[in-house]
């Protein structure tokens, strides 16, 4: 999709959806994607960031079809934390991962044309401990195969495919292993992705350190950050406005012309 045709979010709107017009493959559509979509406003004492002012189930109903979410061991379960040194803390708990799984099948549940992805910061080390946790939410009856998704560049199946199989979650992992042991997607097999934080606002637009060259077709997906490196709301709606569609028109032009999805912090207003 021409990166013109993105609709930038602006709160209280819900964002134009694939499903209007879902003739095309997947790859070939843009969408809204929240980094640590986990890590919310919600009052608590934490010694870390926080993100997002919406809940999980708010972002969806506005428009939001990607979370990027960090999941790790914890307490003898699956938490999503916003940490650091590969381990979670009290300090940088934010909850359990299923409870956000919850309500991301109780959008899939209610919304059945709907497609939703989950890129995952993966520090998961217990055997199969991903795997559970999706079963334990409910999620594996959406969950789209391995088997359908292209890892030489080729068009991914159709959106309304995939929605007349319902398989209408997509999730990729950063632990490469998983692919093979969990069947999970190895997330840097799919998909290309721009620097994050502060140095990837600073209009040029080049690859993060994991991820292949963004002009590198063998990837069919393109994920586009676009948010500073310690949170700063008062400048969320500038940013988030005219400074991220310019970014948006210089990562489309990085990436070869090819569509890319738009990755945000706090939603974006009319300023």
């Amino acid at each position: 999709m021409d990166v013109r045709r993105i609709q930038i979010a602006v709160r209280d709107y819900i964002a134009y959806r694939v499903t209007q017009n879902n003739s095309l493959p997947f790859n070939k559509y843009a969408f809204l994607t929240t980094h640590n979509a986990f890590a919310i406003e919600d009052g608590l004492p934490r010694l870390t960031f926080t993100n997002q002012e919406d809940s999980v189930t708010q972002q969806l109903n506005n428009g939001v079809r990607a979370l990027m979410l960090d999941t790790y061991d914890f307490e003898g379960d699956i938490w999503l934390c916003h940490s650091f040194g590969g381990k979670c803390h009290d300090y940088t708990k934010f909850e359990p991962a299923i409870d956000t799984l919850r309500e991301i099948e109780a959008f899939l549940s209610g919304n059945p044309t709907e497609i939703v992805t989950i890129i995952l910061e993966d520090y998961v080390h217990t055997p199969n401990g991903l795997t559970k946790v999706f079963k334990d939410a409910g999620l594996m009856k959406y969950w789209f195969p391995l088997s359908k998704m292209p890892k030489n560049g080729q068009d991914w199946p159709l959106v309304s495919d995939m929605v007349a199989n319902n398989q209408r979650l997509l999730v990729f992992t950063s632990i490469e292993s998983k692919e093979s042991s969990e069947g999970i997607a190895y997330q840097w097999n799919y998909m290309v992705e721009n620097q994050y934080g502060d140095d990837g606002m600073q209009g040029k637009c080049f690859n993060r350190a994991e991820s292949s060259a963004l002009n590198d077709t063998t990837k069919s997906l393109v994920l586009v950050n676009y948010f500073r490196s310690i949170p700063m709301k008062p400048l969320a709606c500038v940013q988030n406005s005219g400074d991220l569609s310019d970014m948006l028109q210089t990562c489309y032009g990085a990436a070869g012309n090819r569509g890319v999805k738009e990755e945000e912090h706090f939603k974006p207003r009319i300023c």
